[in-house]
C-alpha cells in the first residue's frame, strides 16, 4: 500500500507548492514588475493620500462634480453586484422612471442617457458615456460658478475612445475627470460645496 500511498502523497506535495505557491508568487512578482500600477487596484492618490481607484466607481452626489451611473450596491465594492431584475420588473420600471424625471429636472433635458438610469452589473462601473458626461455638464458648470466650454472642454480631453478602436462607445472615467475638474476650475476655498463630494 506504501509503494501506491507516497508517490501520491509526493506529487500532492510537489504540486500544491508548484501551484499554490510558486506559481502564484512569480504571477505577483511579475506583474509588479510590469504593470505596477494595475497590480495594486490603480490607486489614484492626490497629496500624498489615496483618494480611489480608477477601476470602481465612488458615489459622487454634490452638484459641481459629475455623477456616475446609479449603483444597486450603493457603491460598496465588498457587495457589488445588480439587482437582477428583469425588464419587466415593476420594481426597476419604477426606479429608473424615478432616475430619468431627476436627471430630466437637474439637467433641463429631455433626453436621458440610458446609463444615467440604470446601474452596472457590477454596480461599480467607474464610467459614463460620452452623452452622460456631456448632459452634466451645465449643471457642473453652474455649480463651479465657470464657462460651460471650460467644462465641455474638459470632459472631452477626458474621453476614453473604443477598446482597441472596436469594443464598446467613448466612455469618461468619472473619478478622473472629477480629479481634473478640482485641478483646472477649483472651487473657491471658501466655497461651503468645497468640502463635499
Amino acid at each position: 500500500m506504501m509503494t501506491h500511498l507516497r508517490p501520491a502523497l509526493v506529487m500532492l506535495g510537489l504540486m500544491v507548492a508548484l501551484t499554490g505557491l510558486a506559481y502564484p508568487l512569480a504571477m505577483t512578482g511579475i506583474a509588479q514588475a510590469i504593470f505596477p500600477a494595475q497590480a495594486n487596484a490603480s490607486l489614484i492618490a492626490r497629496d500624498g493620500r489615496i483618494v480611489g481607484s480608477a477601476l470602481v466607481a465612488q458615489a459622487f452626489t454634490a452638484d459641481h462634480y459629475f455623477h456616475p451611473r446609479p449603483s444597486a450596491a450603493d457603491f460598496d465594492a465588498t457587495d457589488s453586484g445588480a439587482t437582477n431584475f428583469g425588464p419587466t420588473n415593476a420594481e426597476l420600471i419604477a426606479e429608473v422612471t424615478a432616475r430619468a424625471e431627476a436627471f430630466r429636472a437637474a439637467h433641463g433635458v429631455s433626453v436621458v442617457p440610458i446609463d444615467a438610469v440604470t446601474a452596472s452589473a457590477s454596480g461599480l462601473d467607474p464610467h459614463i458615456s460620452l452623452q452622460n458626461a456631456r448632459l452634466q455638464a451645465g449643471r457642473v458648470a453652474e455649480a463651479r460658478g465657470v464657462e460651460l466650454r471650460a467644462v465641455l472642454a474638459l470632459v472631452n480631453a477626458s474621453a476614453e475612445g473604443p477598446w482597441l478602436g472596436l469594443f464598446g462607445q467613448p466612455r469618461v472615467n468619472v473619478l478622473m475627470l472629477n480629479l481634473s475638474l478640482d485641478d483646472a476650475l477649483p472651487l473657491p476655498p471658501s466655497d461651503p460645496q468645497a468640502a463635499n463630494g
